[in-house]
């Protein structure tokens, strides 16, 4: 099997940016390296095994969405700055705004 490369240089010029010869050699071993990494992982045998959508146990991460006590419109307002309309009042943000 022939090991794979990746002309940097080319990948520079579509990014429309300036390498020196050194940095293109630098990033091209780096690549390269990556590309191998990536040809030893796909020699192991994955057969059967079911992806993962995180490294960690996520068995918590969807509880019953159950409704609770919440706060009261006047105790949510009791220590804001300034409220109008049992609402927070914020500063005007965007210039367009009325």
């Amino acid at each position: 099997m022939q090991k794979p490369t990746i002309d940097v240089a080319y990948i520079a010029r579509l990014a429309k940016l300036e390498l020196t010869p050194e940095e293109t050699e630098r990033f091209t071993a780096d690549l390269n390296q990556v590309l191998e990494h990536v040809t030893q992982l796909s020699a192991w045998d994955v057969e059967g095994i079911e992806p993962m959508y995180h490294p960690l146990p996520t068995d918590d991460a969807t509880r019953a969405d159950i409704p609770g006590e919440s706060l009261s419109n006047e105790a949510a307002l009791a220590n804001a700055p300034a409220s109008e309309d049992g609402q927070f009042r914020v500063p005007k943000v965007v210039e367009s705004a009325h």
